[in-house]
């Protein structure tokens, strides 16, 4: 792992391997690089395919800086750490591919920095249009927050607190974060490059890929088999990913 320091002074942890093109992933919450990119074989895939492939753990997850302050992930501070990281790189051009959390990111860098030349937003879904926070922040929130897990009623949390359990996150800076004001609305109909939406076809928490798809000028969408904590586990996945990202070229 390598770090930077973001523009607050934040360390920002971030896979670097392969070398060509520069593709950077996003990952989603409660998750980090391994968990996303690493596991799923989705970052040997990129690298196999002659690309240089940067995974960031955003603050507050993996080896990055996790605050438990909510005023440290408030007012765009995750899409201006994917920013800082594009000036630490020193790179022209990006090829950026986000999963949930990281697509929420992604769609809000795309429409601010135009060194982004691809998209892709998995995760998502449904009547998303934008917005930074989809879910119930304070509900996810109680729920990393409390000693006792079984008091969890809410199945989305409930699955959220089981997930962030087996993955030993920092269950305090996961609540800040989702009690933050994280960002403003990213306008889906300006984003101008070619997009790739992808889901499981049992992610009930995304929604159907298609309506998100329609926000945006000339997005495709596909489906895939998994839900939305398994649907990378999918070799589908993965070559949708690649194969979108290389075409596009």
């Amino acid at each position: 792992m390598e770090h930077f320091t973001s523009f607050d002074g934040s360390d920002i942890a971030f896979l670097d391997e392969g070398t060509g093109r520069v593709v950077v992933l996003l990952h989603g919450f409660a998750s980090d690089h391994r968990g996303n990119w690493v596991a799923t074989g989705v970052i040997a895939a990129f690298v196999a395919a002659g690309r240089r492939v940067v995974a960031p753990d955003a603050r507050g997850h993996g080896r990055s800086a996790r605050p438990h302050d909510p005023a440290s992930y408030g007012d765009d501070a995750m899409v201006k750490d994917v920013i800082a990281l594009f000036d630490h790189l020193g790179v022209d051009e990006v090829d950026l591919v986000g999963y949930s959390m990281g697509s929420l990111i992604s769609a809000k860098v795309a429409t601010c920095d135009d060194r982004v030349r691809t998209l892709v937003l998995g995760g998502v879904g449904g009547s998303w249009a934008g917005e930074q926070r989809p879910q119930n922040g304070n509900a996810l929130a109680d729920a990393l927050e409390t000693d006792d897990p079984s008091s969890i009623d809410e199945p989305i949390p409930r699955a959220f607190r089981a997930f962030a359990d087996s993955t030993g996150s920092d269950r305090l800076a996961l609540a800040a974060c989702q009690r933050s004001d994280r960002g403003e609305h990213a306008e889906l109909s300006s984003i101008a490059v070619p997009t790739l939406v992808l889901t499981g076809d049992k992610d009930t928490l995304a929604g159907p890929p298609e309506t998100v798809a329609k926000r945006i000028p000339g997005a495709r969408f596909e489906v895939v088999h998994g839900n939305h904590l398994t649907v990378g586990k999918d070799p589908e996945f993965t070559r949708h990913l690649v194969s979108f990202v290389t075409a596009s070229r």
